[in-house]
């Protein structure tokens, strides 16, 4: 079963996405997700320039031969670029594999290990009443889990908050929906450490108040704190009983969550700016964090993150995948499969896409009672309109950044 064509499809319904789509000489297609937010153009260069070609004529069964391929061959080794795209393909051939055995994704990786996925949304508010309208309406849409972000007094514009002002580019897209802002430059954001420290607790408080202990509650503190702040953090929020702290400092530091541990018994999610085992080798051994926060999308694909988590099972570390609308509904396909099958699952992100995204990618995943499930399509379960997707042409986008008081470039 040979690859007899692989295209690159770039579409931006409601965001950017790219899409590796192969196509073996028996008419089998695969896709692959391989978008990365705000340098998505890079990955589609290195696909078309460097990876297509080594594809064709390749058999498209020989999955892990593939992957030691485009990994080792490359000589340059992990960074978000190669392994996006090496994702797209090893995700792809997933698929093709699941499609020629009439079976979908998770039975080819053991089976289910569970009846469902729980999932967390996002809720979010410039100032309590609308966090708390937000988490009712989560709770609406069947949400057992919330991570829970806040306008901080003082601050204009913040990671994570609904309301914040976007772009005319944008087309009032909202801003939890697709952070990547649409035109030129990059917005600008601001950030108050001390403000936020003093800030976050308060909101917990009244978060537990009104809805009482039972909800699972979860916070991104988006990397922006140093070890020592991370740690007070934790320790404040203790009380509050926090499912998981995402992030709380720049984990390129490895060493800093030792400090982080010293002081808190707050559970820690980390990794989805990861891209390899090799980044969690010394936090997962020296169980630093709770949750492997990566995306089949940045990892490698299903193979490498598998190995990832089988990694992270010997020391009772569970599986917390990146999951916001930056990962195309290909590569949440992929997640929910992958998610179903390994033993030490914890819970998945799920941020819904837009109504235009739906059209282009129609999925067979399906959401009840707070959990999902990817359904019983062979392969991963999702098909691309390509026609459709040929109405929404690349838009370039970026990330916003963060800018202290005084100027200085801060981590957003």
């Amino acid at each position: 079963m040979l690859i007899d064509r692989a295209e690159v499809i770039v579409t931006s319904p409601d965001r950017n996405f790219v899409t590796l789509r192969l196509t073996t000489d028996d008419g089998l297609v695969g896709l692959g997700d391989a978008t990365l937010n705000g340098r998505e153009m890079a990955v589609v260069a290195y696909l078309k320039d460097h990876v297509v070609p080594l594809l064709l004529g390749r058999d498209a069964h020989r999955i892990e031969d593939t992957w030691q391929f485009l990994y080792r061959g490359a000589y340059w080794r992990r960074g978000p670029v190669t392994m996006a795209a090496i994702a797209a393909v090893d995700t792809a051939l997933w698929d093709i594999k699941g499609k020629a055995a009439g079976l979908p994704v998770y039975q080819l990786l053991g089976g289910a290990s569970r009846d469902g996925l729980l999932a967390y949304g996002h809720a979010s508010g410039r100032d309590l009443p609308e966090l708390f309208d937000s988490i009712r309406d989560h709770r609406a849409q069947g949400y057992r889990a919330i991570r829970v972000q806040t306008g901080v007094p003082g601050l204009k514009s913040i990671y994570g908050i609904a309301g914040n002002a976007t772009s005319e580019a944008n087309q009032g897209v909202r801003y939890d929906h697709e952070p990547a802002q649409r035109g030129a430059l990059p917005n600008e954001e601001d950030w108050d450490t001390r403000g936020y420290l003093r800030h976050i607790p308060t909101v917990f408080e009244a978060v537990r108040a009104e809805f009482g202990p039972d909800l699972p509650l979860l916070h991104d503190a988006h990397h922006r704190l140093t070890p020592i702040q991370a740690a007070k953090l934790g320790k404040s929020l203790e009380p509050y009983d926090l499912f998981w702290l995402e992030d709380c400092t720049p984990a390129e530091n490895q060493e800093a969550l030792r400090l982080v541990r010293q002081h808190t018994t707050t559970p820690l999610a980390i990794g989805e700016i990861f891209n390899t085992v090799w980044d969690y080798q010394q936090i997962i051994r020296e169980q630093l964090i709770d949750y492997v926060r990566s995306a089949v999308t940045h990892t490698g694909g299903i193979t490498h993150l598998r190995k990832v988590l089988d990694y992270a099972a010997q020391y009772q570390i569970k599986s917390g995948i990146h999951g916001p609308t930056d990962i195309s509904p290909v590569g949440m396909a992929a997640a929910l499969h992958l998610g179903l099958a390994v033993h030490n699952f914890g819970i998945q992100e799920y941020m819904r896409h837009g109504a235009r995204t739906d059209e282009v990618f129609q999925q067979s995943f399906t959401w009840s009672n707070g959990r999902l499930h990817p359904g019983e399509e062979p392969g991963l379960g999702v098909d691309l309109d390509v026609d459709e997707a040929g109405k929404y042409p690349y838009v370039r986008a970026y990330l916003p950044f963060n800018r202290l008081a005084d100027g200085t470039v801060h981590d957003w």
